[in-house]
């Protein structure tokens, strides 16, 4: 027999279900980079808010992995608000992020005894809402707690960098399974930028966009951030040229 009107527990139970299955769309604020090149190739311009973004070295050695976490400070550097970064291995070097334009006065550390407690402090701050941004250094990042830490971005609306690092070469290798991030990164150091005159250049970073939601990969070859947390997209000139186009301060 038909009925007049819609069930309302089914409506209920309808919507429920197409929430959790993510068919209900809600605009997202976006933190864009400022570098067209790279804006365009986000969704929305930039990196989407109330989720979580994977960053990790290109090798398995320390020196793209600072690079990584400099990478992601760079992006908190450009948020408003404090930044809480969690973390197992005190050996973080805060002078470093501030060169990146992390200053100390914004961060607020986590330090924890195992990396289960990392997950646990990344995902509290996360639930927290009013943050920057929220960094958590780990290792590996298993499919459960990667869904359980994009369902709290996703409630708060929060920026969640997770950074990716490791002591040995058997660890690298857990970077190539599945998480629920809305996109993964990939760095590598490449030569600094040449001077006319002895000396070191700008650092260089190649920067592979490996995977994102609703988007596709690319690769950028970038100057790394600057004292406000900016890059510069290396132009592709024929002649050589090492022209740059700056990224624009989005903080």
């Amino acid at each position: 027999m038909a009925q007049n009107g819609a069930n309302p527990i089914i409506s209920d139970l309808r919507d429920r279900i197409q929430h959790l299955d993510g068919a209900v769309t809600r605009a997202k604020a976006v933190l864009p980079f400022g570098v067209c090149e790279i804006d365009e190739r986000l969704p929305g311009g930039g990196l989407a808010c109330g989720a979580i973004h994977e960053f990790a070295g290109g090798g398995a050695g320390a020196v793209d992995g600072a690079a990584a976490a400099l990478f992601a400070a760079g992006i908190a550097a450009r948020t408003k608000g404090k930044v809480v970064w969690c973390l197992a291995r005190p050996d973080l070097f805060a002078p470093a992020l501030a060169q990146v334009g992390l200053h100390p006065d914004r961060v607020i550390y986590v330090e924890a005894m195992k990396e289960e407690y990392v997950l646990e402090a990344c995902e509290e701050a996360l639930r927290f809402g009013g943050l920057g941004a929220v960094v958590a250094e780990l290792v590996r990042l298993p499919m459960v707690a990667s869904r359980r830490l994009q369902l709290a971005a996703e409630g708060s609306g929060a920026l969640g960098l997770m950074v990716r690092r490791w002591r040995r070469q058997t660890e690298a290798g857990d970077f190539g399974h599945p998480t629920a991030a809305t996109s993964r990164w990939r760095i590598s150091v490449l030569p600094s930028d040449p001077l006319p005159v002895p000396g070191l250049g700008r650092a260089r970073w190649l920067a592979e966009l490996i995977r994102i939601k609703a988007g596709e990969s690319a690769d950028f070859e970038i100057g790394a951030c600057d004292a406000q947390g900016r890059i510069s997209l290396f132009s592709d000139a024929g002649d050589g040229s090492d022209q740059t186009r700056r990224s624009v301060h989005t903080g």
